[in-house]
């Protein structure tokens, strides 16, 4: 998914700096979506330097927020988990429950 992203990143981009009109633009965007990988190196290889620039800005501002997402990851990862006994006291009462609750 994160590939996506960012090829929806630089045919947005290429759109927003394009002088070519608003049709050709959406047909174009639909295009590019559904090209290869290495067809999107391409592509952007052969950006002007200013559009290289303002690309490699805007995807390092994405992967600044997939850096978040990994702190996150990083903390539930981290973060205290239920023993084995606890797991089994916790089906001991649910056990207990249901069977009170169907009396």
């Amino acid at each position: 998914m994160p590939v996506l992203r960012q090829a929806l990143n630089v045919v947005r981009h290429l759109a927003d700096n394009s002088p070519l009109d608003k049709n050709f633009l959406n047909l174009t965007m639909q295009a590019q979506i559904e090209i290869g990988f290495e067809q999107l190196v391409q592509l952007v290889k052969r950006l002007p330097e200013t559009q290289w620039t303002k690309l490699k800005q805007e995807i390092d501002k994405e992967k600044v927020s997939y850096k978040e997402v990994s702190d996150v990851e990083a903390f539930l990862l981290t973060a205290p988990t239920f023993t084995k006994k606890q797991l089994d006291e916790i089906t001991k009462t649910r056990k207990a429950i249901n069977q009170w609750r169907t009396k």
